[in-house]
C-alpha cells in the first residue's frame, strides 16, 4: 500500500513543498514532522515534506538515519541526507532543489517557530496574491544578545537596500514563495546568508513581498549553531551584494 501511495505522489505535483532543515535535530525530528503533518492535513493542503539532514564527515549525528526512517513510513516525506559541503545555506539549497511543489516553503526544524506558521504564511501568500511571504519575529525569547544583534543587522540591511524599508526581519522563517519566484533566483550562498540572499533577489526581481508576525521561542534542546564568525560573514556578504555583485 505504501509503495502505491508513493507512486501516486510521484505522478503528481504537490501544491506545497515544505523544506524542513533538520540538522542535528535528532529524535525531535519525529515530533516536529508529526506536528507539521497534522497542521497541513487539517488544513487540507496537498503537500510534501523535504526533510534535510545533511551531516558533517565523522559526525555522531543520528538525524540522517532518523529522517530516512520517517520518510520510509510516510509517503509524503522525502529525506535529503548528504555529506555537507556548506552550512545552513547549502542545506536549504539542497532541499529546495529536491522540492517539486507549485509553492515552496522553508522552515527550521528545531521548534523555535510554531509549525502552524507554515499554513498561516502559505494562506497569506494565496489570499494576498503575493510572490513571497515570510514571518517577522514580533516576540522573541532567545535572549537579549540575539535580539540586539538581529535589530542591528536589520537596520543595516534596510540602509544598504532601501527597497527593503518595509521589511522588519530579513532572516526570519518560514518563508513561502511561488515556484515562479524561486526559479527567477540564482541562489549561491552556502553559509548563513541564504535567508538574506533570497530577500535581496526577490526585491531585485520586484516580487510582491508580504510579512506576518510570529513568536520565536528559546531553543531548550541545544545552543545555536551560528558561530560568532557568522557576524563578519553577514557583513561581508551584505557589502558584496550591495556594491560588488554583478547580476
Amino acid at each position: 500500500m505504501t509503495t502505491n501511495l508513493k507512486e501516486s505522489y510521484s505522478d503528481s505535483l504537490p501544491e506545497l513543498s515544505v523544506v524542513v532543515l533538520c540538522y542535528r535535530t535528532g529524535e525531535y525530528a519525529r515530533q516536529f514532522v508529526d506536528q507539521l503533518s497534522d497542521e497541513l492535513q487539517s488544513s487540507c493542503v496537498d503537500y510534501e515534506l523535504i526533510l534535510v539532514g545533511n551531516f558533517l564527515p565523522g559526525s555522531d549525528d543520528k538525524t540522517p538515519e532518523i529522517i530516512k526512517e520517517i520518510a520510509r513510513g510516510d509517503a509524503r516525506c522525502r529525506a535529503v541526507a548528504r555529506e555537507k559541503r556548506g552550512m545552513m545555506g547549502w542545506d536549504m539549497r539542497s532541499g529546495l532543489e529536491a522540492a517539486r511543489g507549485r509553492h515552496l516553503a522553508v522552515i527550521d526544524g528545531d521548534g523555535q517557530m510554531p509549525t502552524s506558521d507554515i499554513v498561516k504564511v502559505y494562506r497569506t501568500l494565496r489570499v494576498g496574491h503575493y510572490d513571497i511571504v515570510k514571518t517577522f519575529r514580533a516576540q522573541r525569547f532567545d535572549g537579549l544578545y540575539r535580539k540586539t544583534l538581529s535589530r542591528f543587522y536589520n537596520l543595516l540591511f534596510r540602509f544598504l537596500f532601501p527597497s527593503a524599508s518595509m521589511l522588519q526581519d530579513i532572516n526570519s522563517k518560514p518563508k513561502v514563495m511561488t515556484r515562479e519566484t524561486y526559479e527567477k533566483m540564482n541562489l549561491i550562498s552556502n553559509d548563513w546568508f541564504t535567508d538574506a540572499e533570497i530577500m535581496i533577489q526577490a526585491l531585485r526581481n520586484k516580487e510582491n513581498v508580504g510579512e506576518v508576525s510570529t513568536i520565536f521561542y528559546e531553543n531548550e534542546r541545544r545552543s545555536s549553531f551560528v558561530p560568532i564568525s557568522a557576524i563578519f560573514e553577514f557583513l561581508r556578504n551584505l557589502f558584496y551584494y550591495r556594491f560588488f555583485k554583478k547580476w
